[in-house]
């Protein structure tokens, strides 16, 4: 792979990662206000900002970093109890989040700098962060060059350095021995010495290149060079330290300050073997510590002329210490570092990471030095997940799809042959088959709780725009569903829950009138029912006024005057395209847009939607979708010359048709009325019926109904193809499959058969039937 292919990779990489991490940071911070202690959480959102500050920093993204640098800057005060959670604050921090997306959105289209419109943006957003920096001016900047003092380097770390107010960073010496194999495992050095800038000031910098070997021996994949380095910074040294975690196990690294003895140092100069003089001219030279102390912790005469006073060595403040080595990197001073260091000499590993390996698993917040997405390819960690495409995650589910349909054939033809070996060898094939399906469609399997948790935002900016107080409450997060659906169940979530908050929950005022408590409540949950997922929408509200929506309907020609109509079927008007009660228009309602849209996206997913009304307490608006969009389990049946499958989750039993109910509707089910359809008249299937008939009982939606057919064929696994357009006005069907056979079977939709029985018949004629029987 070139070098820019590497790049290419390595920078989707830190984009998806950090667009994790956005997410991880907005959760954390809409769930601040109602945490009674946030310190945990705050301490979370620090390290997502800093992991991104860091990672922008090793791909040369100044503007990223020097916009997070002011954002990390408010969170660090509050994670240091100086700031106090406040309404004002996240939503002050939320936006900026906001901003590094759109930020992180322009990476990933090639924009390394930033737009003149995000500047713009970006202007306002630090105006508001710096009135939480109570008067910090030099970290957050008070003048046209504002986001320039932003900079890593920059602010009263470097005005310190030159002799400004008062120095509150601490002198440490780095000693970095990285191992021979850092570079083979996707490790850049360079990168670690460029996050340190991040941290604070990298004011001088040796290379030691003595163990370089001969031209002919050397391995252009290992790593030679080591480093000593003098970083002025205020951050704890077990920060520091965790800068270098990824590379910890196969490298040795030393990080010693003021706190730390003599012996200490004498320790470091004793473990170097050969390079021990060189580091130890470096210690003195840059002042880490003087050398008649290093002496006398060696265990050496003091020389006289080495007895002088202690601070002979140390810089003077202001003035940067000379540069050691003569190394081509060996400068001193920030700046000069960073001319002299490229900003890509090797690009990180495109080894994707885990998600959120930020560095949780070391101290302090160095989580991303070693660049993004390296993480994988250390030798101190084990990759226990991975990143897979979608697209090739779909061609898989393609694959183990056609090898069902295969298997299928050849098991027909086995039996056909009657070669019991064959047959049985086949069994076996197709139960690993199975297992395979099964295995690959629960990689496409995923909490549901993750779309869910998006809407926290949605709820807290809806509601402030509406002047209503309303609470989201989320249960069933961890049920699990196809990631197709939840990636195409997102906007008409997105339109029940700014619906319900609009026109369902009432506003605090008329709410203490009615004897609520001012807080609305909108609620989320999911489970498994019935082979289907069931998402629910509800809230404590008004509930849908039944009356004012007939009265809409029957001005918009949509229903007949005089009509009589169930609740249900009421509710079921404001589905209809255009439909809308409200009497102005609004940003979030009253144009009659939305709702139809809901309903179509969710039969289009072969799913059905429900209203429960609870008139003056609120409503549920309850969505049913298939589990999977791809392979099921099936229950094959024959009616006439024609094949169906029902799928198998929804099936409860099969029973014999009783001769009894040959002229009737429905049966007796062990002194239960079953209501059931002959799929011969559903469908219109020519031919006379056999004089032995069998209903397959299903249940849907706590409803049971039994499906009359000729035939019961057994088990089927089934793939589902979607029928094509012609066919969308069929009903019951909702789609189709191939058998082993080559033959096309039917895949009946017990919903759609349920919820068009009931349409046709009726309470009436349910409860009718039960006196017959």
């Amino acid at each position: 792979m070139s070098l820019e292919k590497e790049m290419k990779a390595a920078l989707a990489t830190f984009v998806e990662e950090a667009r994790e991490l956005l997410q991880d940071m907005e959760d954390g911070l809409l769930g601040l206000e109602h945490e009674e202690d946030p310190l945990e959480t705050v301490n979370a959102v620090f390290r997502a900002a800093h992991t991104i500050k860091g990672s922008s920093g090793l791909f040369g993204l100044e503007h990223i970093v020097r916009f997070t640098h002011v954002l990390e800057s408010v969170l660090d005060r509050l994670r240091n109890e100086e700031l106090q959670v406040t309404s004002e604050l996240v939503g002050c921090l939320l936006p900026c989040a906001d901003h590094l997306n759109a930020l992180m959105s322009g990476v990933a289209h090639g924009q390394l700098e930033e737009s003149p419109e995000l500047a713009a943006q970006e202007a306002g957003l630090l105006a508001g962060l710096r009135g939480f920096l109570e008067g910090d001016g030099g970290r957050a900047g008070d003048g046209p060059d504002d986001r320039q003092a932003d900079a890593p380097g920059s602010g009263p770390e470097a005005a310190a350095g030159r002799g400004g107010p008062a120095d509150r960073r601490r002198r440490l010496h780095l000693s970095l021995r990285f191992g021979s194999n850092c570079l083979r495992n996707g490790m850049d050095p360079l990168a670690f010495i460029r996050y340190l800038n991040t941290l604070g000031e990298v004011v001088a910098l040796s290379t030691l290149d003595d163990l370089l070997p001969p031209a002919e021996e050397f391995d252009p994949e290992a790593s030679y060079l080591d480093f000593e380095i003098t970083l002025l910074t205020d951050a704890p040294i077990e920060t520091v330290t965790g800068v270098f975690d990824f590379v910890a196990e196969e490298s040795q690294i030393r990080v010693l300050g003021p706190q730390d003895q003599p012996s200490q140092y004498a320790d470091l100069v004793r473990a170097q073997g050969e390079l021990a003089p060189r580091v130890r001219e470096i210690l003195v030279r840059t002042g880490a510590i003087d050398a008649a102390a290093l002496a006398q912790a060696l265990g050496e005469p003091v020389p006289a002329t080495e007895s002088g006073p202690a601070t002979a060595a140390q810089p003077e403040a202001g003035r940067q210490p000379e540069a050691c080595g003569e190394g081509p990197a060996e400068r001193s001073g920030n700046g000069s570092l960073l001319e002299r260091i490229p900003a890509q000499t090797r690009t990180p590993s495109p080894v994707p990471a885990q998600p959120g390996s930020g560095g949780d698993q070391g101290t302090g917040s160095g989580e991303s030095a070693g660049g993004s997405g390296s993480a994988a390819g250390s030798g101190n960690r084990d990759a226990r997940t991975i990143r897979i495409d979608a697209t090739r995650l779909d061609r898989l589910i393609d694959a183990v799809g056609e090898l069902v349909i295969a298997g299928a054939s050849a098991g027909l033809r086995a039996s056909l042959m009657r070669d019991e070996s064959l047959v049985t060898s086949i069994g076996e094939v197709m139960r690993l088959v199975e297992e395979v399906r099964d295995s690959a469609l629960q990689l496409r399997m995923v909490p549901i709780g993750t779309t869910f948790s998006r809407f926290q935002r949605v709820v807290r900016d809806v509601s402030a725009d509406l002047g209503k107080d309303i609470a989201l409450v989320i249960s069933g997060g961890d049920t699990e569903v196809d990631k197709a659906l939840v990636e195409q169940i997102g906007d008409p979530l997105m339109h029940l829950v700014r619906n319900s908050m609009d026109h369902g929950i009432e506003s605090p005022g008329v709410r203490l009138e009615r004897g609520k408590p001012a807080r609305g409540t909108l609620r989320l949950n999911a489970f498994h029912d019935s082979g289907s997922i069931v998402i629910e929408v509800s809230d404590d509200g008004s509930g849908i006024d039944t009356q004012a929506v007939l009265t809409k309907a029957i001005e918009r020609g949509l229903v007949e005057p005089g009509t009589v109509l169930s609740d249900q079927e009421i509710c079921q008007l404001i589905f209809e395209p255009g439909f809308s009660t409200a009497e102005q228009v609004s940003n979030l309602s009253g144009r009659g847009v939305g709702m139809d849209v809901v309903k179509r996206n969710v039969t289009a997913l072969r799913g059905t939607i429900d209203i429960e009304n609870r008139p003056g307490r609120g409503s549920t608006m309850r969505i049913r979708l298939p589990l999977t969009l791809a392979i099921i389990d099936g229950f094959q049946v024959g009616v006439g010359g024609a094949s169906f499958v029902v799928p198998l989750d929804q099936v409860i039993e099969c029973v014999e048709l009783p001769p009894s109910a040959h002229a009737r509707d429905c049966m007796d089910l062990r002194g239960e009325v079953l209501p059931f359809i002959r799929l011969r008249s559903q469908f219109g299937i020519a031919g006379e019926r056999p004089r032995r008939e069998n209903v397959v009982v299903v249940e849907y939606a706590g409803m049971k109904i039994g499906l009359v057919v000729d035939a019961l064929m057994g088990e089927f696994q089934t793939v589902i193809k979607p029928l094509s357009r012609v066919f969308e006005h069929v009903q019951g069907i909702g789609g189709s499959t191939i058998l082993g056979n080559g033959d096309v079977a039917l895949i009946i939709d017990v919903p759609m058969l349920v919820r068009h029985y009931g349409d046709r018949q009726g309470a009436a004629q349910f409860a009718t039937a039960g006196s017959r029987e």
